[in-house]
């Protein structure tokens, strides 16, 4: 199919780029490279930069393209810099995205597959965590995720624009070719990693008193290349709605510094800070549905393998990508 793919410099992005490649489909990559990497996107792929603020631009990238499909990964994904600048991400994630449903809509794009999170269920009322779970947010980034869930339903009733939305849990692990780095790393591997390459002195467990067995919050790992997958069988016709992707095994954030310490065979320096405003402290996914319905199922959800991706990727790129 002719694909484009949002964002597709970015982290989650330039995998899935490079898997819908290898499944022999054709991908425009349209990133502002605000947030992405130029040289994280396959050169297989056809390269647009534009934000998505910019209207004109974005409808003559999509004109251009004539994608049967667009992949909608590019957003805002700080959960504490939500808290600090919401107008930042209501203005991103929800106003910009409507900028792209509007084109998609104008150009006859007849499905759109959005990256949403788990962060709209906000403190969830048990876990593992369904997708018919009230939806909660407790901030901003989970709010605007869930707005731009709602303005998909409305212009499926309207428009008859197919969606699939999927609600992450934690993303991590790495390709051969594409890995994790962010201008400001918040994800708790990479982080664990830099003490490992010398690139910092200790690592940060924000939250030791949480309700769990060992204090410290408890999320769900879900290997980057299981949900590129995901969003490539929710490509086919008829697929549609809204669908959890994690493993159903969650793990403490003393847990993951345990699994870095095995795989890279280094001892791993910590300290203890005070709770991030808006972490919930247990989020475990139920991908059931995504299971039964796609026919999704993860290839590597053992923490050990992602871990021991992640961890190759950066010995090999120790300084992340040169752009």
């Amino acid at each position: 199919m002719n694909v484009v793919v949002t964002g597709g410099a970015g982290y989650i992005g330039s995998v899935c780029v490079e898997e819908l490649l290898q499944a022999g489909h054709t991908v425009t990559v349209l990133d502002s490279l605000s947030e992405g990497h130029r040289s994280a996107v396959d050169p297989r792929a056809r390269f647009v930069q534009v934000c998505l603020s910019d209207r004109e631009g974005l409808r003559s990238a999509i004109a251009d393209a004539r994608p049967e499909v667009i992949i909608h990964f590019a957003a805002l994904a700080l959960v504490s810099e939500s808290m600090a600048q919401p107008g930042k991400y209501f203005a991103n994630n929800v106003a910009y995205g409507l900028n792209l449903i509007e084109a998609a809509r104008e150009m006859g794009v007849r499905k759109l597959i959005f990256s949403s999170t788990c962060a709209t269920y906000g403190v969830p009322e048990r876990v593992p965590m369904n997708e018919d779970l009230p939806q909660q947010p407790i901030n901003p980034y989970g709010e605007s995720k869930l707005m731009f869930e709602r303005i998909l339903k409305w212009y499926h009733q309207i428009h008859g624009l197919e969606f699939v939305a999927f609600r992450y849990f934690n993303a991590a692990g790495a390709s051969e070719r594409c890995g994790e780095h962010h201008r400001v790393e918040t994800h708790l591997i990479p982080n664990v990693l830099k003490v490992v390459l010398g690139q910092a002195s200790e690592c940060s467990i924000f939250g030791t008193d949480y309700p769990t067995p060992d204090g410290t919050c408890i999320r769900d790992y879900i290997h980057v290349t299981d949900l590129a997958q995901a969003h490539i069988l929710a490509m086919k016709p008829g697929i549609a709605g809204f669908f959890n992707l994690g493993n159903g095994d969650g793990y403490s954030v003393r847990q993951v510094i345990q699994a870095c310490e095995k795989i890279t065979g280094h001892s791993i320096a910590t300290v203890n800070q005070s709770r991030r405003p808006g972490d919930p402290p247990r989020l475990v996914a139920a991908a059931d549905r995504a299971v039964r319905e796609l026919g999704w199922k993860p290839r590597y959800p053992r923490l050990d393998d992602i871990v021991a991706s992640a961890w190759q990727w950066h010995r090999r790129h120790p300084q992340g990508y040169p752009d």
